[in-house]
């Protein structure tokens, strides 16, 4: 088998060939408007700063680096009313900030203790450095008042903010009688910026603090004018950062697990028998090469799910459930890789024996690299009507490449390469795509891909799949209009039928669709009873690529946002489906329904009903759904979670099915390290047989619970330590125990 790095080789040689003489000669992006910003200097200090929570270091004794003084959200850019200080040092090793934040109610102050990222509801404030200057990318770290961390990649070319991103960094909080306190400091080998020749000193810089309290009220550092289609270029610069260097950033991360698995045999009535009782160690390794490039690699990875999925209903869909990446080692500069078509899904690699990854950025360009060996080949087979789960026996060899290079100060080209081969099967998938922004209102994407992959023959007979080799292309337009006021996208997609992107979640080929949206908004600015307030309407129509209808479909909505951080949207439309011949006229109506009434309490409630199609049966079903959530922050060291999804279809000659799922989750956080968490899923679904034209249970439960040790220093410096179950229940068999698990996770950051 030719080895996937030979092929992402030539790639990356050929697109770096292409593309560089073609934009050699644009400016540096930010250049333009750099002198246009405000500028705040960072001071070195000659004393590494102590991180406590006091700010009782000679670095913080001089005038604030800066003051917060505008509220951007409720208010338009009016006046902050309450006053927000910050301070920003460095010295060789480390970039420090601190903050005092003032509150003229210091009782009304949110926070608790919680695990890292999960305190965004609470008061908080921090940092979003653009590192590179380029307006494209930024890290963002924020602390609550006791000292809980946040870190997010924030990215303005997709406009998404990436949480799953988890740097090691010290951090500290207080409250006093005044307000809060907050300091950090972040160590310059966890940073990615230039040095040498193309270091000028100068970051871009936004400072926030978010003040939730009947509004969630957004303070900033700077001006944000609403609307605009970008943010990072709006940010201030941070400036006197020479003379730094980020270093190597040198990690080794051993791990060594546990897990032991027993299950009935036979169920439901033998005894437990042992399936699984892996003891295995594992190591990953960090690698600053350059400044801004970083290479990983994982050896014997452990890869189990310490955090479990979120339960979801998967009863009348046509298309297969996505959930999100979750592991660590494929996290990180997870944002290199997406693509407005989802090309790249790093959950495909289930089960690696190994694995390398390269990220980072090189002048112009940044650039992802993963390669790895993965014991299972799980697939998504897609067509026009629906998707399926199926696996091949096979070991394969999986490798993603992208490359992306910024053009001018707000516009990026990009390149995208998969491969994964095993045995007879292969796909391979080459793609490019473009974003070009027009002023401050108008955005334009493009992206092209084309697929090629091989079945092998039996497995192609078995799932009616293409018998030798196929192909298809993947084409993605949009254009996005953005003011304050306004809002509008047209969007064109084609998928052929046999394009597959199996490195990706791609549930749907062999289709056209057009949609085109439109969007009044009217904001409150702090002087109305609400918030925000829209109204819009899109329409889309889908077709086969041999013109045969999908679906057609009109909808409207109307959006508020006001007191008690309420939220609620309600709407309803009308369309025409077609489903394996089965045309349906359809009318549905929607709402949701969410607020935080009190700082230790909020809930939602969503519901649905609609004329649509029992897919399971090819016949016409109206669908009703209602979910609910509910969370209660008992002190500052107890959160409990309480949801439930319901969902029902109704045929002619009655009820088809009712099917609920529960989930319950609680979890005690000692303090800034060590929790215990309980989670229990409970899901039931009754189904009347004789409305089936297949056999059926008349009654099926599953029962999943978890019981969670954390104790982390760090994201990689950790020991967990758990136990599990799953049961199973129908009318034959009463609800029994299937399996239950122990498992031992010790992992250790060493950095060099």
């Amino acid at each position: 088998m030719t080895h996937p790095l030979d092929r992402i080789s030539a790639a990356l040689t050929l697109a770096a060939a292409c593309l560089s003489p073609l934009f050699a000669q644009a400016p540096p992006a930010g250049d333009s408007s750099a002198t246009r910003r405000a500028e705040f200097r960072a001071l070195r200090t000659a004393l590494p700063i102590t991180v406590d929570g006091a700010l009782d270091d000679v670095a913080w004794s001089g005038e604030p680096t800066f003051e917060l003084l505008h509220e951007t959200r409720p208010g338009d850019n009016t006046a902050a009313k309450v006053r927000t200080l910050g301070w920003v040092a460095f010295d060789d090793r480390n970039l420090y900030f601190a903050f005092q934040a003032f509150d003229p109610d210091p009782k009304s102050i949110r926070a608790r203790f919680t695990d890292r990222d999960r305190a965004f509801q609470d008061d908080f404030v921090g940092l979003v450095l653009d590192t590179f200057n380029d307006e494209r990318r930024a890290f963002e770290f924020f602390v609550n008042p006791l000292g809980v961390q946040m870190d997010l990649v924030q990215d303005d070319v997709s406009g998404n903010e990436d949480e799953s991103w988890d740097a090691i960094w010290d951090s500290a909080g207080r409250l006093t009688e005044n307000g809060y306190v907050v300091e950090a400091a972040i160590p310059l080998s966890t940073l990615r910026f230039p040095d040498g020749a193309a270091a000028s000193g100068t970051w871009g810089i936004d400072a926030l603090r978010v003040q939730p309290r009947s509004s969630r009220v957004r303070i900033g550092l700077n001006r944000i004018e609403r609307g605009r289609n970008c943010y990072l270029c709006q940010a201030s610069k941070l400036v006197g950062l020479t003379g730094i260097q980020p270093g190597r950033d040198i990690e080794l991360d051993p791990t060594l697990t546990s897990v032991r698995t027993e299950a009935r045999e036979p169920f439901p009535t033998g005894g437990y028998e042992t399936i699984d009782d892996p003891t295995e160690g594992g190591l990953t390794a960090r690698w600053g090469i350059t400044p801004s490039l970083t290479l990983q690699g994982t050896l014997n990875p452990d890869f189990s799910q310490i955090e479990a999925d979120a339960a979801q209903l998967d009863v009348n869909n046509q298309f297969a459930l996505f959930y999100p990446e979750k592991r660590p080692f494929f996290l990180e500069g997870a944002d290199y890789f997406e693509t407005e078509i989802n090309a790249v899904h790093t959950r495909d690699i289930a089960d690696p024996d190994w694995g390398v990854k390269l990220s980072g950025k090189q002048g112009r360009f940044a650039v992802g690299l993963i390669l790895a060996e993965d014991r299972t080949t799980n697939l998504l087979l897609p067509s026009s009507q629906g998707s399926r789960l199926a696996s091949l026996d096979d070991a394969n060899y999986s490798a993603i490449a992208r490359a992306r290079r910024d053009i001018g100060d707000n516009s990026t080209l990009g390149l995208l390469y998969t491969d994964r081969s095993g045995g007879a099967y292969s796909n391979r998938l080459l793609g490019g795509d473009a974003l070009h922004r027009v002023g401050e209102k108008h955005t334009l994407r493009f992206e092209g891909m084309f697929s090629q992959t091989r079945y092998p023959q039996g497995f192609a007979l078995d799932y009616d799949q293409p018998l030798g080799a196929f192909s298809g292309h993947a084409v993605n337009a949009e254009y996005e209009y953005s003011t304050e006021k306004w809002r509008g996208y047209a969007e064109y997609r084609d998928l052929a039928d046999g394009f597959r992107a199996d490195l990706g979640f791609i549930g749907q080929v062999d289709y056209r669709r057009m949609e085109v949206c439109g969007q009044r908004i009217w904001n409150g600015n702090g002087e109305r009873w609400y918030d925000q307030i829209s109204t819009g309407a899109n329409v889309d129509e889908t077709r086969t690529q041999a013109g045969d209808l999908v679906e057609r479909e009109l909808e409207a909505w109307w959006y508020a946002s006001g007191p008690l951080q309420s939220e609620m949207n309600f709407g309803g439309g009308g369309g025409t489906e077609v489903f394996q011949g089965l045309e349906v006229d359809k009318l549905f109506v929607f709402g949701y329904f969410g607020a935080r009434p009190a700082s230790w309490f909020n809930f939602y409630v969503e519901a649905a009903a609609k004329q649509g199609i029992d897919y399971a049966n090819v016949r016409e079903g109206d669908e009703t759904s209602i979910s609910t959530g509910l969370r209660f922050d008992i002190g500052r060291h107890l959160r409990l979670t309480v949801d439930d999804r319901f969902e029902r279809v109704d045929v002619e000659g009655g009820r088809l099915f009712a099917a609920n799922v529960v989930e319950v989750r609680a979890t005690y956080q000692f303090n800034l390290r060590t929790f215990v968490r309980v989670i229990s899923q409970y899901f039931e679904i009754d189904r009347d047989p004789g409305l089936y034209t297949f056999e059926v249970e008349s009654n099926e439960q599953e029962l999943f619970n978890q019981l969670l040790f954390s104790y982390k220093i760090n994201p990689q410096t950790v020991l967990f330590a758990g136990y599990s179950d799953t049961a199973f229940g129908s009318p034959s068999i009463d609800l029994t125990r299937e399996s239950r698990t122990v498992f031992l996770k010790l992992g250790y950051a060493w950095r060099l």
